[in-house]
Parts: structure tokens; sequence; C-alpha cells
């Protein structure tokens, strides 16, 4: 393994979120050639960091916004970091298309980078660890990051991992998952990285969240667009060689909470009709695959949720918080007694 550069004094700034600060990661020239790479870690507060942090990953057409989730985490006495990823939300630069990578492996550099940051940042000289989050792509690029990182050695620092509707398989009929076709998306994904697959919807599921339309969250459609991003060839061939490698099965190392609605509805236009329910993924293909991530697993299936639990009407989002304070609430009693163990024999 390569050593990472030591982290210098980091600069932070003003977020655009009152109350939290952001730091640009520079990541250098993009190799598909649309210019330099930035990732933009995002904080909440400026104070009170002690020897618990979370670090979360957002999904695709989607960005960190949600300062109730930061305020919940706060609240049990983890520092909150978010990083919007390259060519993502406060990341994305001009000329740049939205959320592309050819390569999940290539986020590696800026998550790393991220946690050398929250390690700095925290614990007064204390051992840090970092509870990771990761909803829909951001819980399969969470989850096959945290799989490297422990067939490195160099996973001490993170202690727990938290799903939000992870995407563990592609939705659709049957014949989008069979080799024949994941032949010829390997092939287009070479030749047409950039061309489109799946165009931005009418709205659906983004109509059933902004509070300018049927929802009650306020975020920047710019940054997170009703009916969602452009998928190219590239992209989409990059989750699914993610997929084929969780299927094969992952072990992340840590104790690990996967929340996910309790059923699927399709996508129409109507942001009534999809209120409650996964509008995006296949809830049965999650619940297929979630042994794949390792064991000392929780899964909390959340009843009426949306695609992002935490973004669900209010009832399923008190439950699906109710079941996250509870599993966090037990993962810091544990981390304690395991600390009080230890100090007990050293």
């Amino acid at each position: 393994m390569t050593p990472r550069e030591p982290i210098g004094e980091p600069t932070w700034e003003p977020d655009v979120l009152p109350g939290y600060w952001q730091l640009t990661l520079p990541l250098g020239p993009d190799p598909h050639g649309e210019g330099d790479l930035v990732a933009t870690l995002v904080r909440r507060g400026d104070a009170d960091r002690g020897r618990h942090a979370v670090l979360a990953l957002h999904g695709y057409t989607d960005y960190f916004f949600n300062k109730e989730l930061a305020d919940h985490f706060a609240d049990r006495g983890f520092t909150f970091y978010a990083l919007d990823l390259h060519k993502c939300g406060r990341s994305r630069r001009e000329g740049q298309t939205p959320h592309f990578t050819t390569d999940l492996t290539r986020y590696d550099a800026e998550l790393d980078r991220a946690l050398d940051v929250i390690t700095a940042d925290n614990g007064g000289g204390q051992p840090v660890k970092v509870c990771v989050y990761g909803h829909s792509a951001g819980g399969l690029i969470a989850a096959l990051w945290l799989d490297r990182l422990r067939r490195r050695g160099a996973a001490s620092q993170i202690g727990a991992l938290v799903l939000n509707s992870p995407f563990f398989d592609l939705h659709g009929p049957a014949i989008l998952r069979t080799a024949p076709t994941s032949a010829a998306l390997i092939a287009l994904a070479r030749f047409r990285k950039l061309q489109v697959i799946r165009k931005p919807t009418l709205g659906g599921y983004g109509t059933s969240l902004h509070r300018d339309y049927a929802g009650e969250f306020d975020y920047d459609l710019e940054l997170k667009p009703l009916g969602g991003f452009p998928v190219t060839f590239g992209w989409i061939n990059a989750i699914r060689r993610g997929q084929a490698k969780l299927h094969r099965g992952l072990d992340v190392g840590v104790p690990n909470l996967l929340l996910r609605s309790d059923h699927s509805v399709a996508e129409t236009p109507n942001p009534e009709a999809i209120h409650r329910g996964d509008a995006v993924l296949d809830v049965k293909q999650i619940a297929r695959w979630a042994g794949c991530v390792g064991d000392r697993q929780t899964i909390a299936p959340i009843t009426d949720a949306k695609h992002d639990v935490f973004l669900s009407l209010a009832e399923p989002r008190a439950a699906a918080y109710r079941e996250l304070g509870r599993w966090l609430d037990h993962y810091l009693s544990s981390e304690s007694r395991g600390a009080t163990t230890n100090s007990g024999r050293s």
C-alpha cells in the first residue's frame, strides 16, 4: 500500500447551509478529460468534536442537504461529515458530466482523504471511530470501499456502517441482469461511455420530495433535479461491476445497519401514488443481497418508507429515525464496553 501524503492544516469555508462548513479536496486531472476534479467535505458545526464521527455518502442525482439527518447523529455525540463526491453536488464544475465515472474504485482517493481529515479533526489525541453512512449508490460505494480498506489493513478508524436503501442490484426486467446483456453493456461502455442509456423522467420521485411540489424538503434543484440526471453507459457499467463484486461477497468488517422500505412502488409522474414505497429500487433485491455485506448485520424494513427512508412522510420517517437511534445507542454502548475492557487490560 502506498502511504498517503500527510494532511496539512485544512482551510474550511462557510457552506451554503447555515452552521455548516466545507473543505475542498483537490483530486487532480479527470482521466476522462473533463478538467480538474475536486470533492467537497461538509462538516456540521465547528466545535464539540470528539471520539465518534460519521461520514455520509449520497446517491445518484443527490448531494448532502439533509440537516435533520445530521442533527440526529449529532444528538448522539457524532461529529457529522458528508462528502459530495467528484462531479456531484458542490463538487461538479462547469463542463463536467454529472456523477460520471467508469470505475467506482476512483472514489477511493477522496474517501481516503476525507477519512484522514476526519481523523485529524477529532478526538483530541484519542482514537476516533468513524461510522460510514451510504444512501443508494453511495451505499454500494461505501460497502466496496470498506471491504478494500479491510483488505489493505487500513480500516482501524472504521467503527460501523449504516446503509439506506443501498443500490445492490439493477432494477427492471430480469433480462437486464443476464450475462449476454452484461457483456453487451461492457462493450457499449468501452466505446460509448458518455452515451445516455436513460433520460431524465418527468419528475416522479423528485416531485414527492421537494417542497415546491408535493414534498416537504428544500434543496437545490440544479444539484438534484426533479427528474434526475441522465444515466450513461459508462456509469451503469461501473455500477454493474461493483454489484458483481458485492454479489460474490464482501466483508466490511464492522457492525452494519441496513434500512429500507418494506415494499416498492412503480414510479409515475403522480407524486401521490409514490409517497408510500420505494419508487427507485426493488426492495426484494436489496433484501436478497443484504447478506453479501458481511456478518454483524441488522436489517430494518420501514413500513411505507420512500427510497431515501429519511425523506419519507412524517410517520415512516420517524420510524426510520427510531430504528437508527436504537441501533446507534447499542453501537455506542458496545464501543464503550469495549473501551472499558481494553482500558482494564492495559
